[in-house]
């Protein structure tokens, strides 16, 4: 597959229609169409259907577009970065998920750009199996993973913050009186969790023999969308702390957990690849910001 016929697949997948698509590009309709019908050719799979009007992605097509668009933002960054080579430019590309140890990450970034201007910084945001998809397809430089995972692929450095779990609950909440959480405290009652902590198993463990009495009603994430379930009453909420307001008009409020449950912040990246000039240079000032 060539990366030309790959962005032309995804012009059409994302007008829907072969004619607008075509105008998009500056080519011919017929030009177009005959570059799609080679490519399906060459993968053996019906990439689109017709209907009515409109041109939809099959199952195939879906997988396609998701991984064309990986493809292209890859080679793209590895233009840019490949000829401006010459100085601090290009791009950088974390994909973190919601920590305390993120605004270290930040103010490293933010000394990044304002020293370099031209650099480009980009932030994604997702879980642990989110960055590590990322950092497979080489699609981001560095993740910020949160908690005991698995990292035997990866090289690391670990921040010195560490994140504390606890709940969060509507400031009005019996529990709001507590100074911590116990696990006797949770039960019968209605938790959202994180998908992270879900897959981990990380609070069966804390819970032990109160785990069968706790009603997990659902997970989460990103912390905002269940903050707003806290918000209505839904639910009390497993999370980290100082990642949601819970000023004294925020109507929430945060308790940690006793026992204490913590975990540690790592940023990560490929073993064995070579780093571009402003991937180096963030590493290199973040150690400096934790053993200077």
């Amino acid at each position: 597959m060539e990366l030309r016929v790959l962005n032309y697949f995804v012009a059409v997948a994302q007008e829907g229609n072969m004619t607008r698509a075509a105008r998009k590009l500056l080519i011919s309709q017929p030009a177009l169409s005959r570059q799609i019908a080679e490519l399906e050719a060459e993968l053996g799979v019906k990439l689109f259907s017709r209907k009515s009007r409109h041109l939809a992605l099959t199952p195939a097509g879906h997988y396609l577009l998701e991984q064309a668009q990986e493809i292209l933002d890859l080679s793209a960054k590895t233009k840019r970065n490949l000829t401006k080579a010459s100085f601090i430019s290009g791009d950088l590309t974390i994909a973190a998920g919601e920590s305390l140890g993120m605004q270290r990450v930040m103010n490293v970034v933010s000394a990044i750009i304002k020293e370099h201007p031209s650099v480009k910084i980009h932030l994604l945001s997702g879980d642990y199996s989110y960055a590590e998809r990322k950092l497979d397809n080489g699609t981001v430089d560095f993740a910020v993973i949160i908690g005991n995972v698995p990292l035997a692929n990866y090289a690391s450095l670990t921040l010195p913050e560490r994140d504390t779990w606890g709940i969060l609950m509507p400031a009005n909440d019996p529990l709001a009186q507590k100074a911590v959480i116990k696990p006797v405290d949770l039960q019968g009652r209605s938790l959202l969790n994180s998908q992270q902590a879900q897959k981990m198993h990380l609070f069966q463990n804390w819970l032990g023999n109160y785990y069968d009495s706790v009603n997990f009603i659902g997970s989460y994430n990103l912390n905002f969308n269940g903050t707003l379930m806290v918000k209505n009453h839904a639910a009390l909420m497993l999370t980290l702390d100082k990642l949601a307001d819970t000023s004294k008009d925020s109507g929430i409020t945060f308790r940690k957990l006793q026992p204490e449950l913590q975990q540690a912040i790592r940023v990560v990246w490929k073993h064995g690849v070579n780093l571009s000039p402003v991937a180096e240079l963030f590493l290199k000032l973040l150690r400096e910001s934790i053993f200077e």
